[in-house]
């Protein structure tokens, strides 16, 4: 083996098992664990169970899917590797971009982590919203990332120039999730396009658009066309009704996905071919799409004028779930609710009264309404 080939292999076998590490770790990190809210995973009780606390979509996964991902089990037996990358390409004709703007992962989860692990470095930062989406955190301070966090806004809005003045020299990583997970508001899009374009002069940008089709909000995907410093994560979990097939993405230049590609063991390689059917069926599905979203607008409106007649202030939501203050509320909500067999109450900001739940099917959102009723009088 020639000395350049070498070192490039031990580089990279290198990074597979610091990749391979950083999972096993992540594993056993407390908040990988499953929710001290979630039931034991047993048919009957799973079967009885509201469950609204995921942002998970009540609809299911869209028909042609369920179809493709039935057939796809009959192949198995072989590695997809041709089915990535059928994905990946489908994925760049969506955004106007080429297969080698797209790195597919076991949900976006695995990728968050993955860019917070390729930006990290002895002495840096991540810029971060408090509170905002935290699992891919373990992974940031696993290599030794600092996180700084700035409040949201009194509308649980990021505060894009307190962000910008959070930054220095040593900050090599800036988070937004927009629309924004856990409060459901989004950013004006000419405001978060000069955001990006500001912080991506000295750090990266990873943007987490998990929401985005649930909102009337642009994508900065066509940023990554001519920019390195800009990594747009996107999920199949939220409207598409995959969240247990695991399949997410990141959209990046190409120079910047190969230097995150490493971090994964075998790139590519995290969707089975039964979840990467699904997904590529689920592209063609416009029809649920559109029903999950409109039967989603409604449902949401309807939560959000019951909380607020019952005392509770709820933030403007464009999302698939809400945001509200429960402070009014004197005894234990989880508890409550899951006396009534709802799971659907998770706390973000400790100490305080705000809530969030996932929006559910309108009949699931009228049994959690009628419980709040009956415990506020």
């Amino acid at each position: 083996m020639a000395a350049l080939d070498r070192r490039n292999w031990l580089k990279q076998s290198s990074l597979a098992l610091a990749a391979l590490g950083m999972g096993g770790r992540l594993m056993a990190h407390p908040q990988s664990q499953p929710a001290d809210w979630l039931a034991p995973w047993d048919e009957d009780t799973v079967g009885k169970l509201i469950r609204i606390g995921q942002n998970e979509n009540p609809y299911g996964v869209s028909p042609l899917a369920r179809k493709a991902m039935a057939e796809a089990v009959a192949h198995s037996n072989r590695y997809p590797m041709e089915m990535a990358t059928a994905l990946r390409e489908k994925i760049a004709r969506l955004h106007g971009l080429s297969k080698d703007h797209v790195l597919l992962g076991a949900g976006s989860s695995e990728l968050l982590g993955n860019t917070a692990a390729m930006c990290a470095s002895k002495g840096a930062n991540v810029v971060t919203a408090d509170p905002t989406f935290k699992l891919w955190f373990t992974a940031a301070e696993l290599y030794g990332l600092q996180i700084r966090k700035v409040p949201l806004n009194a509308g649980k809005v990021h505060q894009l120039d307190a962000m910008l003045a959070a930054m220095d020299a040593q900050t090599r990583l800036v988070y937004v999730v927009n629309p924004h997970n856990p409060t459901g508001t989004i950013l004006p899009d000419a405001d978060l396009l000069a955001f990006a374009e500001r912080v991506s002069r000295s750090a990266t940008l990873l943007i987490d658009e998990a929401y985005t089709e649930y909102a009337d909000t642009k994508s900065l995907a066509p940023l990554v066309a001519d920019n390195r410093q800009v990594v747009v994560a996107k999920t199949f979990s939220k409207i598409h009704g995959m969240a247990g097939a695991r399949v997410g993405y990141v959209l990046a230049h190409p120079d910047t996905i190969k230097k995150l590609s490493p971090w994964q063991p075998w790139a590519n390689a995290g969707p089975s071919a039964v979840s990467l059917a699904g997904a590529m069926a689920a592209m063609d599905d416009a029809d649920f799409m559109r029903s999950t979203r409109q039967q989603n607008e409604e449902v949401r409106r309807y939560v959000m004028q019951q909380l607020n007649q019952l005392g509770l202030p709820v933030i403007p939501s464009y999302t698939s779930f809400v945001y509200y203050d429960a402070s009014r509320f004197a005894g234990d909500l989880a508890a409550t609710l899951q006396a009534a067999n709802i799971q659907g109450v998770r706390t973000y900001e400790a100490g305080t009264g705000w809530r969030r739940t996932s929006i559910g099917t309108m009949d699931e959102m009228q049994a959690f309404v009628k419980v709040l009723k009956a415990a506020l009088g």
